[in-house]
């Protein structure tokens, strides 16, 4: 006895130990009474235990006991088998459970009273930090790992430039490119970077355009509608076209594309003409080889998208997507900002001619048999769902494809007329010289979730035994691909109209089922769950499944309540703007996805009034999301991202997949995370590393015959080229900002294979904001 007192009083003391305590006091306290709540809303008693036993082990700590150490040891290997019961070997539901407990262990084997003591503490958290490294090594859960097949089943294009927005018309995203491949990609390296410039709009500008190649240029468009034309052997400027917007009003300035057309038997100025919108409600056409404005095109260049419009306030109607152009005509609908007030402007879809600029056709949805201009003093039908989303088209049949977004406002659906209901979140087919609709098919009913189709729709002939059949691959915000026949609108894969909840707030009527493509894959992820809750402690863990177990969650397509409501996938879930990939020769589809909930709730006009929320005449306050005013219905709406105090998503990762399926046989032939911790981290920080989570991500990919699927899109700023048959990356590269774009390809007559993205970055993503145009070739 007396040697072992002089031995802690020289060595040891007792305020390492007792500062201990208070640490992990105040932590048993919250465990405690977070426990407490979370098993009181019927969850798991796990936490209310561990605040006992960590409170325990306070108790001895301060007191000098040496039943500290062993009780906390205990304790850990506890934690250590809930953890794998509840989460298995997924690495990073590991990490929440057991990476601050095990520091904890660590910590008190130094300061924990009696060897015993401290080799136990030690021991049982060396065997939790074991786990989470056996996870990390392992194959992740979810990953799926196969090899796509070789053999040549369809016809691809055959063209070494870049002619619209997604390649092709119809938005495949293919390049029969072979130059670079698996082999080379890993001698990838930049060839040139141009810089845009800022542009002259204070509001923020997003880069995430894909310039189209023909001719030895590179043409593309700014967040600020400037069209720039590159030489596309050096990515010296050769000219540029200053769209000097008015950009009042606008939250996001975007422009991801321009069309191309070359008008037939025409020579001299404007016989080869880009096609660019804007973000003030601008069509405008430039000669492609000087930028000068085609003043045979409306009124000396330009017409104006606002024409029948009516009334227009700034920042409520805008162009964001690349005109499509079939049959020699220009098809584009228009952004109509979310949930501002009931009969926002009009969603209507028009055809101009692609050399007068005059109006061909209207598709009005409100008016669908007057497809003209409205006569003097009338005006569009407003407030009808809109298509801000890429627009394809098949010159072949005479169609182009439209994804229609939501009726305005976006949540709450009971002032909402028949052809918004029937057109709402659907993807329309229409006649591209007579803007008559050929057949509609709807995603979603009765939306609203803000599940607006974002996808281009993507055509391609689906290889059959009794022939090639003229297929579309429409992706949505769900999660759900609906493969159809593109001539009918009719399914391809098999689609399910399943039962779902129709408990919503007073007053809405949420349509009873919704379709589901069980003939696919589905991309929305596992339903949601209380063990799937995840934080980067378990504190914050704890945070998320209270809030879980507090919020109305029914699994999908649960309408939004007075009470805070999980909306999974939310609004930037599934498949956005960047679509998916198909490699026509082999069959494949290639889609990347997010995983990201929301945590929404419907509030009284009363409390909206006292927030101070109205839909601005000046500009509107918000977008898609935040508190938003709704007026004109019973309700305003709160749309957030379902995140833990530590800022990081309530849903345990991965929060980003890439994927590919066979067409064919409509199986998935490989799956894995896509994107690392490089781009994330609590409290808008970046953890740095490259450690495989899944990160959100928000852009399209690109395929190559060669067998390379490149794509920027993730969170963690990198751009990627990976190998198509099996899922592996074979090469990355840092970006100097968000790679929020589709990356493109080309090659010049007798010179280089190059790929190009645009790094310009994207808030909603917390990516760096860039200017920068990138190419890269094999050197």
């Amino acid at each position: 006895m007396e040697k072992e007192s002089v031995r802690v009083t020289k060595g040891e003391g007792r305020w390492p130990a007792r500062l201990m305590a208070v640490v992990l006091g105040l932590v048993a306290l919250v465990l405690l009474g977070g426990g407490g709540w979370l098993t009181a809303l019927g969850g798991s008693p796990y936490y209310l235990l561990a605040g006992v036993a960590c409170l325990a082990v306070t108790v001895g700590l301060w007191r000098g006991r040496g039943f500290a150490g062993p009780l906390f040891a205990l304790f850990l290997l506890a934690t250590l088998l809930w953890s794998l019961a509840e989460a298995g070997l997924a690495p990073w539901p590991l990490v929440a459970r057991l990476a601050g407990p095990a520091v904890v262990g660590l910590v008190l084997a130094l300061v924990a009273r009696g060897r015993g003591g401290r080799l136990a503490s030690a021991g049982a958290s060396l065997a939790c930090l074991a786990a989470i490294l056996v996870a990390f090594l392992l194959p992740h859960p979810e990953s799926v790992s196969g090899i796509a097949g070789d053999g040549p089943q369809g016809m691809a294009p055959a063209s070494a430039q870049w002619l619209h927005y997604g390649n092709d018309a119809g938005g495949s995203r293919y390049s029969p490119l072979t130059d670079i491949g698996p082999a080379n990609a890993e001698r990838l390296k930049v060839a040139w970077v141009y810089h845009t410039g800022t542009g002259p709009s204070t509001s923020y500008k997003s880069f995430e355009a894909t310039p189209l190649a023909a001719d030895g240029l590179l043409t593309f468009c700014t967040g600020y509608n400037d069209v720039i034309a590159l030489d596309a052997a050096t990515g010296g400027e050769r000219w540029r076209f200053r769209a000097n917007i008015d950009a009042r009003g606008v939250v996001v300035t975007t422009c991801r594309g321009v069309a191309r057309y070359v008008v037939q038997g025409a020579k001299g100025p404007c016989a080869t003409r880009i096609i660019a919108a804007t973000v003030d409600a601008r069509l405008i056409a430039l000669d492609a080889l000087d930028g000068r404005p085609c003043r045979d095109f409306g009124a000396g260049g330009t017409v104006d998208l606002k024409a029948g419009m009516g009334e227009v306030w700034k920042g409520y109607y805008y162009v964001t997507s690349a005109p499509a152009i079939v049959r020699g005509k220009v098809v584009l609908g228009g952004w109509v900002s979310d949930s501002q007030y009931v009969g926002e402007p009009s969603g209507v879809v028009r055809g101009f001619d692609a050399v007068t600029g005059k109006l061909a056709w209207a598709w009005d949805m409100g008016r669908p048999d007057r497809r003209t201009a409205p006569p003097p003093g009338e005006h569009y039908t407003r407030g009808t769902p809109n298509s801000w989303a890429p627009i394809s088209g098949d010159e072949a049949l005479g169609l182009v494809y439209l994804p229609i977004g939501n009726a305005t406002p976006d949540y709450y659906g009971m002032h909402r007329t028949p052809a918004d209901e029937r057109y709402a979140s659907s993807v329309v087919a229409l006649d591209a010289e007579t803007g008559a609709e050929r057949w509609t098919f709807q995603t979603t009913h009765h939306d609203i979730w803000d599940y607006d189709v974002a996808s281009q729709p993507t055509l391609f002939d689906l290889a059959t035994p009794a022939g090639p059949i003229p297929a579309l691959a429409q992706a949505t915000k769900r999660g759900e691909i609906f493969l159809l026949d593109r001539r009918t609108g009719k399914p391809l894969a098999a689609v399910e109209e399943r039962r779902v909840s129709t408990r919503g707030a007073p007053g809405e009527r949420p349509a009873p089922t919704q379709p589901f493509s069980v003939g696919m894959p589905s991309f929305a992820g596992p339903p949601l769950e209380e063990r799937s809750m995840w934080g980067m402690t378990q504190l914050d863990q704890l945070w998320c499944r209270i809030a879980f177990r507090r919020a109305v969650y029914e699994g999908p397509m649960t309408p939004i309540a007075m009470t805070k409501t999980i909306v999974y996938p939310g609004y930037l879930g599934g498949m956005d703007w960047g679509s998916v990939s198909i490699d026509p020769r082999r069959q494949l589809l290639f889609v990347n996805t997010s995983r990201l909930a929301n945590y929404n709730r419907l509030m009284t006009r009363q409390e909206a009034r006292a927030r101070g929320l109205h839909a601005a005449r000046d500009g509107v306050m918000s977008d898609a999301a935040g508190a938003l005013p709704m007026e004109g219905t019973p309700y305003a709406v709160d749309v957030a991202p379902f995140l833990s105090p530590l800022g990081v998503p309530c849903q345990q990762p991965p929060f980003g997949m890439v994927s590919a399926v066979d067409l064919r046989t409509r199986k998935l032939v490989w799956s894995r995370p896509f994107g690392t911790t490089a781009g994330s981290g609590p409290m808008g920080l970046k953890l740095g590393g490259a450690l495989p989570m899944g990160a959100p991500n928000l852009g399209g990919s690109l395929v190559t015959a060669s067998g390379l699927m490149f794509i920027g899109a993730s969170q963690d700023e990198m751009l990627r080229a990976i190998d198509t048959r099996t899922g592996r990356e074979v090469w990355r590269t840092a970006l100097p900002a968000g790679g929020q774009a589709t990356p493109m390809t080309y090659k010049l007559p007798g010179g280089r294979q190059y790929v190009v993205i645009a790094a310009g970055g994207y808030a909603g993503l917390r990516t760096r904001q860039g200017d920068s145009l990138i190419a890269y070739a094999v050197k």
